[in-house]
């Protein structure tokens, strides 16, 4: 399963007690918000897209979970059109199924952004690998256990 990759991935940082699972699911914002009594534009969504440089791989998008693709923005950012991977592939690329995909413990190659459109919280709680986890951290937290490439700006 997904999210045991995710939690050994995090106790190699000695933070595998702070990924947090839950008896209902968590698989979408308006879920995810709700399980983890939040507000939905605090949850860390990721968005898988095919990568039109290597046909063998995907370029994963954090965002807040209120913001949307601009696809102009992301035509300017990433050199080509964005389009979605089906579900079927972004289990293939990412080993997460829809649902619980995630930034984290994902195979080599998977180039991951992170969105602006988060950094106007403290903290946010992106999945862990599975429809009903989560994790809470911050952005610099983020951007360094998903080892992000960069902040991008990609979405209204």
């Amino acid at each position: 399963m997904a999210i045991e990759l995710v939690k050994e991935y995090f106790y190699k940082f000695d933070m595998k007690d702070r990924v947090l699972e839950f008896d209902v699911s968590s698989a979408t914002v308006e879920l995810a918000a709700k399980a983890l009594n939040t507000e939905g534009a605090r949850i860390a969504k990721t968005l898988s897209f095919k990568d039109k440089a290597e046909d063998n791989n995907c370029i994963l998008v954090v965002t807040a979970g209120d913001a949307r693709i601009d696809n102009k923005k992301f035509k300017a950012e990433f050199n080509q059109k964005a389009k979605m991977l089906s579900a079927d592939e972004v289990e293939e690329f990412t080993n997460h199924k829809v649902g619980g995909v995630c930034p984290f413990a994902n195979p080599n190659g998977v180039k991951t952004y992170l969105d602006v459109s988060m950094k106007r919280f403290d903290t946010v709680f992106p999945a862990c690998g599975s429809a009903n986890s989560a994790i809470e951290l911050t952005c610099d937290e983020l951007f360094k256990f998903s080892n992000a490439l960069k902040w991008v700006d990609v979405t209204q």
